[in-house]
């Protein structure tokens, strides 16, 4: 009974069965597309003991109830709206009907390479730690671990090939997620990948020095010359090549015979495709990546630590656009190529921010007296430093605002300090405390300074505004 009166709450104050258009749960949250969110009744949701925080993000409104919690309340839920259970695809997708065409870009890449966060972050972990083992004066001066103990020699070599593996091989993971999400074939698409890697082309990371020493071996077909190329390592050569693999599958799978189709449909898409990549898309696009990922790291070097500061003023208030989600494909690309980029200024940034946002919540539970406020920033606060930030951040900061403020402010002062030293991650991780591992070796105690230097700033500014804040309720 009590969750069914929960979830009828619920159901009035988003606007009843009128206003519900899809309905779906992930671990912790209701996920619902409405017609109307300006017919949401905010202040009773904020006044329910069991409501979490609230956002709105990607065309959804999501309302935070917690694990074990929000099954049951969805169950209920259904009952009252009357609609079947539905999956978080099949909301997502309703939800990007409701999306402008930026978002539904951010929304694309989002799909396509959340799902391979966790290979190309296992890769950078251990990308990471293969630097622990390999960086001198990181804890004995003057050499590395490595060559203190040559006996960790084959361990460090065996840890590095497990690492690179995930970035040399990135085109095949890329042409599966991508291909599956433009409408093709995955399978063709990491088929595809394979092609952009193969052995018998010239290593893409050599594509430099071939350049330079004139050398770069050819196809000769008919007189015409395609330069034998790898891809090893890139990113937008294979999306665009994936786009144009699943349209043409979508396409020649309609004019082919059904009993040809099994035999015909792939030998073509993937013969067609192959030809444009080598001859048209991959040479045009390695060029627009290259000069992307260039053009990137001369901001960043010409900005410093102003241009720095700025952009980890705004990293929050990207997030609670999604267009976070975007960043993934440009870190992939610089993570990809170390040897150019030195690595990501964008994750060190993006940890300043959450750890900014964790130390502002738990500010929170100095200054309000409300009991589900304390409660859910306390657990919020803690996730967030450890580089979790929708509880903190919609649940508490962006409500009160003044920790917002002061988390904006917190992680601004530490992405200018830490841009001064040139704080690059070499991997990809939980961007928080935890995120020390996928730091650049050499830099690693600036991170840990500029974290600091977050939290306190973005302790003590929350602290004052929402002394002053409590000081104008009073009047």
């Amino acid at each position: 009974m009590e969750y069914s009166q929960t979830a009828k709450e619920i159901y009035d104050a988003i606007g009843g069965k009128e206003n519900l258009s899809a309905a779906a749960h992930c671990a912790t949250r209701l996920r619902l597309v409405l017609n109307d969110e300006t017919k949401v009744d905010q202040k009773k949701l904020d006044e329910m003991d069991i409501v979490k925080g609230t956002f709105s993000t990607g065309g959804q409104y999501q309302i935070i109830l917690g694990a074990g919690i929000v099954n049951q309340v969805y169950n209920e839920l259904s009952k009252l709206s009357g609609m079947g259970e539905m999956s978080t695809k099949e909301v997502s997708q309703a939800g990007t009907k409701k999306m402008n065409p930026i978002q539904r870009f951010v929304k694309m890449l989002s799909d396509i390479f959340v799902p391979i966060i966790p290979a190309i972050v296992a890769g950078g972990l251990l990308m990471g730690l293969n630097n622990l083992l390999t960086a001198e004066d990181l804890f004995v001066d003057g050499m590395s671990l490595v060559a203190a103990n040559p006996q960790l020699a084959d361990l460090a070599s065996l840890i590095n090939t497990f690492a690179n593996a995930a970035f040399v091989f990135l085109p095949i993971l890329i042409g599966f997620s991508a291909t599956k999400r433009f409408g093709g074939n995955p399978f063709l698409g990491a088929t595809l990948g394979m092609l952009m890697v193969h052995p018998d082309l010239l290593n893409g990371y050599s594509y430099g020095d071939a350049v330079t020493s004139g050398n770069i071996p050819v196809w000769n077909l008919f007189g015409y010359e395609i330069a034998k190329i790898g891809y090893q390592g890139t990113v937008l050569p294979v999306l665009v090549a994936s786009y144009i693999l699943a349209k043409l599958e979508v396409n020649i799978r309609k004019i082919t015979p059904s009993a040809l189709d099994n035999l015909l449909t792939p030998l073509l898409s993937i013969f067609i495709t192959g030809l444009l990549t080598f001859t048209l898309v991959g040479p045009i696009t390695r060029t627009a990546g290259n000069l992307l990922s260039d053009g990137l790291i001369w901001l960043y070097d010409t900005t410093g630590f102003i241009g720095s500061a700025v952009f980890g003023l705004a990293y929050a208030p990207i997030v609670i656009t999604g267009m976070h989600h975007s960043f993934i494909a440009v870190e992939t690309q610089l993570l990809a190529d170390l040897v150019k980029s030195g690595g990501s200024f964008i994750f060190p940034v993006a940890a300043m921010s959450n750890v900014a946002q964790g130390a502002a919540t738990l500010a929170v539970l100095m200054i309000v007296r409300d009991a589900k406020t304390k409660g859910v920033a306390s657990a919020a606060g803690i996730s967030a430093l450890l580089g979790i930030t929708e509880p903190a951040l919609f649940g508490v900061n962006l409500k009160l605002r003044y920790p917002f403020i002061g988390a904006i402010v917190g992680s601004a002062v530490a992405s200018g300090y830490i841009a001064i030293f040139h704080v690059k991650s070499v991997a990809l991780g939980a961007a928080g405390l935890p995120g020390i591992i996928s730091i650049k070796p050499g830099t690693i105690i600036h991170y840990v300074i500029g974290m600091l230097i977050s939290c306190v700033v973005a302790f003590i500014v929350t602290v004052v505004l929402g002394k002053r804040a409590a000081k104008k309720d009073a009047k």
